[in-house]
């Protein structure tokens, strides 16, 4: 099925190619899935893997001390970032909400003191990403969208560098984990970070659209497998990394979801929604992301009701908690998800119940994330 009012990337034409199942997404026509979510989930736990992700948003941050002025919309604090290394963080809103979640690149300064920042940023949340940032910047902090220019290609596996490296002309083994650099790939520079979202090692790599689809071409034909945006997910929930619009969005705060490593309260400067999270810290959340494990094949789906261990069984079943993401793991051979609960419940090791098609099925809190790779 075409989706003609859809935007596509340009390597959209070999995704038919492959006979990819296309479908609606953020706005864009991406590949679910070429040959199999198992067996390209596995690609990548086991080998290499590629992914087609230029639909996600792009910026580049231009201007005198672009990193003091982001330091007003994140809770991360970002004075620490050296050139050539970069920070998972979230944008928040007042109420110390999560806007999106993102990486900045940080690239260094250029000859007139000006520092460049790339900005990867969700494909949903691209144009809201855009107007928050230019609405609170300084005027005199460029910001120039990329996201319909460039190809983005996220490499990952074990074997993901020896299969990209062949293809670029700098060492890639001394790129340290969340570290970028600048570097030549069929003559054209382009723009490679140790960055990824499946929980392996890898890299994303920015690039010109022809060269994009001819590294692309280049990787397959090395053996690396095209992946959709369906084992992305069941990766990226072992290695219990957030999707944002179901395990984090403007009603959860960083700390409720986990990700209190973000927070950095003891900065001296101000930032969007830091009473909130102050307050949370000092006296508790009421709710907090966890990790669950099923038995069997009982899968809990987005929205599933989590509910009491006293009352699980019964009737009077009461609703504690609501299901994020869930799937069967294909790593491990059983059901996980990601559910908000009360703090009350969130110790690992506490059992709970997911109602699923109105019958109640045993659940346990276990930490995350649920898989974890053994990365360099």
């Amino acid at each position: 099925m075409a989706f003609p009012s859809l935007l596509r990337t340009p390597l959209f034409e070999l995704h038919r190619t492959l006979q990819s199942r296309m479908v609606p997404f953020s706005g864009w026509e991406m590949p679910v899935q070429y040959g199999g979510i198992t067996q390209e989930h596995q690609s990548v736990r086991q080998q290499a893997g590629m992914f087609d992700i230029s639909h996600m948003g792009k910026f580049r941050l231009q201007g005198a001390q672009v990193l003091k002025h982001l330091q007003q919309l994140v809770p991360t604090d970002l004075s620490r970032l050296q050139p050539q290394q970069a920070q998972y963080t979230v944008l928040l809103n007042p109420q110390g909400g999560i806007i999106d979640d993102l990486i900045f690149y940080y690239q260094g300064e250029d000859e007139s003191g000006h520092q460049q920042v790339m900005a990867i940023v969700n494909a949903a949340t691209t144009a809201k990403d855009k107007a928050w940032l230019l609405d609170r910047l300084d005027p005199s902090i460029t910001l120039e969208d990329l996201s319909t220019e460039l190809v983005l290609l996220a490499v990952q596996g074990p074997q993901a560098l020896q299969r990209l490296q062949p293809f670029v002309e700098s060492d890639l083994s001394l790129v340290p984990r969340f570290g970028h650099l600048m570097a030549p790939i069929f003559g054209e520079a382009s723009f490679l970070a140790r960055t990824g979202y499946t929980g392996e090692d890898g890299f994303e790599v920015m690039l010109p659209p022809g060269t994009g689809i001819q590294l692309w071409q280049a990787l397959q034909q090395a053996g690396v497998m095209p992946c959709g945006l369906g084992c992305r997910d069941t990766l990226r929930l072992e290695a219990a990394m957030a999707l944002y619009g179901q395990d984090i969005d403007e009603t959860t705060t960083p700390l409720e979801a986990g990700l209190g490593w973000l927070v950095h309260l003891d900065r001296v400067e101000e930032f969007v929604g830091r009473s909130v999270l102050a307050q949370q810290k000092e006296t508790g959340m009421l709710r907090r992301l966890v990790g669950l494990q099923l038995s069997g094949r009982n899968i809990a789906r987005h929205d599933y009701p989590i509910l009491s261990p006293a009352l699980s069984g019964s009737d009077a079943a009461t609703k504690i908690g609501t299901v994020t993401s869930g799937t069967l793991s294909p790593t491990l051979g059983y059901p996980i998800a990601l559910a908000y609960v009360p703090t009350t419940y969130a110790k690992p090791g506490q059992s709970l119940a997911v109602e699923i098609r109105g019958k109640a099925y045993p659940a346990t809190v276990v930490k995350r994330p649920f898989y974890k790779s053994q990365m360099p």
